[in-house]
């Protein structure tokens, strides 16, 4: 070695710690610069092809029931509760008497009532007899003209008597009908606050009781503007007539979750949404003949549908952003590019997809997180999904 390569040596060994340290990166420059060349490696992610499958779909809703027809009963006239002719909860027809006001005081009105027509139709008759004997005095010209004039103007006006007189009796009859008071429709006796001897008003603030005709009963729910949007997608129909006698027979919760045996039907949607919740009201019918569900019964309203041939989507495997719904799938080079998709539905946890997803896509369905719009992905697919 000559002089000039011992003095080199000597200094590179004689030169600090750190200085070595940065000499040999640059050193190796050249050797990583090349591996970058190659581009990022593909992460190895599991994934999901999409493949036409059949999905149930389940929605639940609160519902509050009501009977066919629910009458407040309450007193046409004022008076003593004389009788109750029913319990609480009682089964009744429609015409069986329920309550007796006492009615002596209208059946005194009605007697004087009808005593004034009696009386009004005499006078009638007194006054036609007048006529009858003024008319062949006038064509002699025994009388004068005026005094037949004169009779049947009396004869008109107790005519009107007659007919105003009829009007009294029958609104007193009325009255007295009224004492006994009969159940409108067919149904179940609801709690009763008077007892009897208690004063009844018509114009007081409690019913005599509540009647509920529970034939059948209504199911009054709420949809969300989302479901109700959902709801008109998923049924075929040209109107919205149309698409609720397409929805299959509904199933009825009861409060402990049991399902009431009989299924229902949708019968009605609401003309618009409420401003205050966004939501607009449905109601379903269910028959009742056996009487086990009353007015004011609670429980959830079930709608099922079955899709054929639906992409089902995990939940998992998507990201929500800004009101929507993104997966990220691969395209043809396997780089991960993030798709958004309409919800038609939802299967368990699983989104039924629009048609902007298509059989065959490979979607990614973990490591989202670590994913950007892009990156090279390797699927690693379950052996249940391989084809």
């Amino acid at each position: 070695m000559n002089e000039e390569m011992m003095t080199i040596y000597r200094r590179f060994f004689q030169m600090p710690v750190f200085t070595a340290f940065f000499v040999l990166p640059l050193a190796f420059a050249g050797c990583g610069g090349r591996q970058g060349a190659e581009g990022p490696q593909a992460a190895a992610l599991p994934a999901l092809k999409l493949k036409p499958e059949a999905a149930l779909v389940v929605q639940e809703f609160p519902t509050r029931l009501e009977g066919r027809v629910n009458v407040e009963i309450r007193p046409q006239v004022d008076g003593i509760l004389e009788k109750i002719y029913v319990d609480e909860g009682a089964l009744v027809k429609a015409g069986q008497p329920l309550f007796r006001i006492d009615s002596r005081l209208y059946r005194e009105q009605f007697n004087q009532a009808t005593a004034a027509q009696h009386a009004a139709e005499a006078a009638a008759s007194i006054a036609r007899l007048e006529v009858d004997k003024l008319a062949p005095l006038v064509r002699n010209k025994v009388v004068s003209d005026i005094q037949l004039k004169s009779a049947k103007a009396s004869l008109q006006a107790a005519n009107a008597n007659v007919e105003q007189a009829k009007a009294a009796a029958q609104s007193a009859r009325i009255n007295l009908g009224y004492t006994v008071i009969s159940a409108p429709v067919g149904g179940y006796i609801g709690t009763i606050p008077f007892r009897t001897g208690s004063l009844v008003e018509r114009s007081g603030s409690k019913p005599l009781t509540m009647l509920s005709d529970v034939s059948e009963v209504y199911g009054y729910f709420s949809m969300s503007e989302a479901d109700f949007m959902q709801f008109r997608r998923q049924y075929p129909g040209s109107t919205l007539e149309e698409k609720i006698r397409n929805v299959p027979p509904v199933t009825l919760l009861l409060a402990d979750g049991s399902p009431y045996p009989e299924k229902g039907e949708l019968e009605m949607v609401g003309g618009q949404f409420d401003e205050s919740t966004a939501a607009i009201a449905v109601r379903a019918v269910f028959p009742n003949g056996n009487g086990l569900l009353r007015t004011g019964n609670t429980g959830r309203v079930r709608i099922e549908s079955r899709h054929a041939g639906a992409l089902l989507v995990p939940q998992a495997a998507t990201v929500e952003m800004q009101d929507k719904v993104f997966v990220f799938r691969l395209d043809k080079s396997g780089n991960a590019r993030r798709t958004a998709f309409t919800v038609k539905g939802k299967s368990g946890d699983r989104y039924i997809a629009g048609a902007e997803l298509k059989s065959g896509d490979v979607i990614v369905t973990s490591g989202l997180g670590r994913l950007q719009d892009g990156m090279p992905v390797k699927p690693v697919f379950s052996q249940s999904n391989r084809k």
